[in-house]
């Protein structure tokens, strides 16, 4: 399969980032970037969802914690306390 070099431009920084994660997983960036294109192209859209909403109260890991606690104040584990109003 014949192929092509492509040239991006990232931060400094999100690269150095970006490539210590590839390595974690075992990945090159390249890989990686195959791996997301190949993904776009047989899903027909970018392969995550992409928001504007930075706040992290809705990220799925805070919403698990949530629904967790919902869940043992609902077995009867655990204390309620009540909402203390600060002054401004």
């Amino acid at each position: 399969m014949a192929q092509t070099n492509i040239n991006i431009r990232m931060d400094t920084q999100l690269k150095k980032q970006f490539e210590d994660f590839c390595s974690n997983v075992g990945l090159t960036m390249s890989t990686a970037f195959n791996i997301f294109a190949k993904t776009s192209v047989r899903q027909q859209k970018i392969p995550f969802e992409i928001t504007a909403i930075t706040d992290t109260f809705y990220s799925e890991s805070n919403m698990r914690f949530l629904f967790e606690g919902i869940r043992q104040l609902d077995a009867g584990k655990g204390i309620e306390h009540d909402i203390i109003e600060a002054d401004d």
